[in-house]
């Protein structure tokens, strides 16, 4: 708050199993908090005239390269596509691998082969024709990282962002450097058991493979909000700080999510890996800011009741306080939902099954969320508050969900 870190607590158990407290400097996985770090590195090679932001990616891949269809060739991916989630590609995240698991290589990320878990990323819709959430567009812009450097990721993000900003615990090398395990924190599941391995290893680097803690998370906040007043002399420019932070399709800036006006304009991004979740609330005005790591796939509710508590406490603009009422929903019903979604005209695919008294999602090869009842046909994920409807045909079948404002998935199964 006032441009400098007032702040800063951990609770709870980095461990369930030893029991060993979470401090202020404890490394979480960030998750997709990665991403918008990772694009501060591209954009600072944009600025020294190594990248463009609106050549083709391709140019500058040197060992694989976007395979060509009909809509690159109307339209060749960009880097700017790539850091708003714009280029129409596919793979939205990535679950991660398991601990004994053979790690795939990012070639083969990007083609789905060998070990790799999740599919071929490739284009298959028009570049810039709409906004798609990819980490495999993240897991592109690593490989072009390397390829332009000629550098592995974790050394180029050490150099252009991670030790100019000053965040000397944050990583992205995976698996951990030796020595370090004991400054994480270990990832838990729904029921607070650990899990396996500990935590799973990310090779997606740019898409969800930064260690990180909250406290340097606020220094990097601090960092972009000193360059967007116009201080010469940060890791980008306030004119590419100014481009960073202007949404482009969906409410995405270059790498952030940018929303608001005046005091309340923001940038922001949320995180969820297998058994971490986390929340980055920043504002361009004020030198404000929050950010909440959890080790736990409960975690976003908590982090966002957190974020919400110290907006209320520090008096800031935004977020307001809204009380939910939740509905009691019988059993059956939820059971009616559960089942396989597909988004329309999108490869995105929900898998809906019941939790208790709500529903439990699993966006396939990306993050799990919950979501609450508070109305008959009404739900709402605790977590963002994104509410969603639940559409039925004329006999009262279930047919899809409906985002609120937002996109529709058509039931496939169930």
């Amino acid at each position: 708050d006032g441009g400098r870190i007032v702040w800063a607590k951990g609770y709870g158990v980095a461990d369930a199993g030893t029991g060993a407290p979470v401090t202020s400097a404890t490394l979480f996985q960030a998750a997709s908090i990665s991403k918008p770090v990772a694009a501060m590195a591209a954009l600072k090679l944009v600025q020294e005239g190594v990248l463009s932001l609106d050549a083709p990616v391709n140019d500058g891949l040197r060992q694989w390269k976007i395979p060509e269809n009909d809509f690159t060739r109307q339209s060749p991916v960009t880097l700017r596509h790539l850091l708003t989630h714009t280029a129409g590609l596919t793979v939205h995240g990535f679950p991660g691998y398991a601990a004994g698991e053979e790690v795939p290589g990012t070639v083969q990320v990007l083609d789905g082969s060998g070990p790799a878990n999740t599919a071929p990323v490739r284009v298959d819709t028009l570049p810039g024709s709409l906004w798609r959430y990819s980490g495999g567009g993240y897991t592109i812009l690593q490989k072009l990282l390397e390829d332009v450097t000629g550098k592995p990721f974790p050394v180029v993000m050490r150099e252009l962002v991670l030790d100019p900003v000053g965040m000397p615990l944050s990583t992205y090398t995976q698996p951990l450097p030796s020595g370090r395990e004991g400054q994480a924190a270990s990832g838990h599941l729904a029921d607070g058991t650990r899990v396996e391995g500990k935590w799973h290893l990310y090779p997606e680097m740019a898409a969800a493979g930064l260690w990180t803690n909250p406290t340097e998370l606020a220094r990097l906040a601090l960092e972009v909000q000193a360059a967007a007043r116009g201080e010469e002399g940060r890791v980008l420019a306030p004119a590419m700080t100014q481009a960073q932070l202007t949404p482009v399709l969906g409410g995405y800036g270059l790498g952030f999510a940018v929303a608001g006006e005046g005091e309340e304009g923001r940038f922001s991004h949320g995180g969820s890996n297998h058994g971490f979740k986390a929340q980055f609330l920043a504002y361009r005005e004020g030198g404000r800011g929050v950010f909440v790591m959890t080790n736990g796939d409960r975690g976003s509710p908590l982090a966002q009741e957190i974020v919400l508590a110290v907006a209320r406490e520090f008096g800031w603009p935004f977020p307001r306080y809204q009380e939910i009422i939740l509905a009691e929903v019988p059993p059956e019903v939820l059971d009616e939902i559960a089942g396989r979604y597909r988004g329309e005209g999108s490869a995105m695919e929900l898998l809906v099954e019941r939790s208790g008294d709500h529903l439990r999602v699993q966006r396939v090869g990306g993050e799990v969320f919950e979501l609450h009842p508070t109305a008959p046909g009404f739900f709402i994920d605790l977590a963002d508050g994104g509410r969603v409807r639940v559409d039925r045909d004329g006999s009262g079948r279930v047919v899809a969900l409906q985002l609120l404002g937002g996109s529709r998935a058509v039931r496939v199964e169930g």
